[in-house]
């Protein structure tokens, strides 16, 4: 064998034991349609549970959680979650809604609104990123639909510091001071 061979061999510092899966960072955000309404003198109350399942043993862990939405049957959720998309990976999701009834954290404690399972691929690589999927695990119910998208986050480290001011305001309140807030919205890259 020729030395020339040999140090061709070891051209690049590739370790396939050690090499990395290509993967990017996904913001995942999750909105609902026409929810059961199982409250009795109000509508539902809906919170979003996201659970991924394990590659060795596919056990379904959970997640994360978005916050409660009070009587909505079609809520946007604000809280977002942030995946490791793995291109050469299959990532099954599966998203449980459910009406909140109390401030307990156990799951059973709450009426049960729908069940939902897609792949992060399919969401990533659908149209616009964004996928609808009707909600089942209620027989004999139409549950609803979620809609799930992805958007790829950027490395970008950069800060940005604003400062508001509002001056002469309306007085809104009959009784003291107005209290007025800011709402910041952007634009998502499906143009929503």
């Amino acid at each position: 064998m020729s030395n020339t061979f040999l140090n061709m061999a070891s051209i690049g510092d590739f370790d396939p034991l050690n090499a990395a899966i290509p993967a990017t960072k996904v913001e995942i955000t999750v909105s609902c349609r026409n929810l059961l309404d199982r409250d009795t003198f109000s509508k539902s109350d809906p919170i979003c549970v996201l659970y991924t399942q394990g590659i060795g043993n596919k056990e379904w862990r959970e997640f994360g959680r978005t916050e409660v939405i009070d009587n909505t049957l079609n809520p946007d959720f604000v809280r977002k979650f942030v995946l490791d998309y793995f291109f050469e990976e299959r990532q099954n999701l599966r998203l449980d809604l459910y009406d909140v009834d109390s401030n307990s954290a156990d799951l059973s404690k709450h009426d049960f609104l729908g069940q939902a399972c897609c792949t992060l691929g399919e969401v990533v690589g659908s149209l616009g990123s964004r996928v609808e999927k009707p909600l089942g695990g209620i027989p004999g119910k139409k549950c609803g639909t979620v809609i799930v998208k992805a958007e790829e986050l950027s490395n970008c480290r950069e800060s940005v510091l604003m400062q508001f001011c509002g001056n002469k305001l309306d007085k809104k309140d009959f009784f003291g001071k107005s209290d007025p807030f800011l709402v910041f919205y952007r634009s998502n890259e499906d143009g929503s």
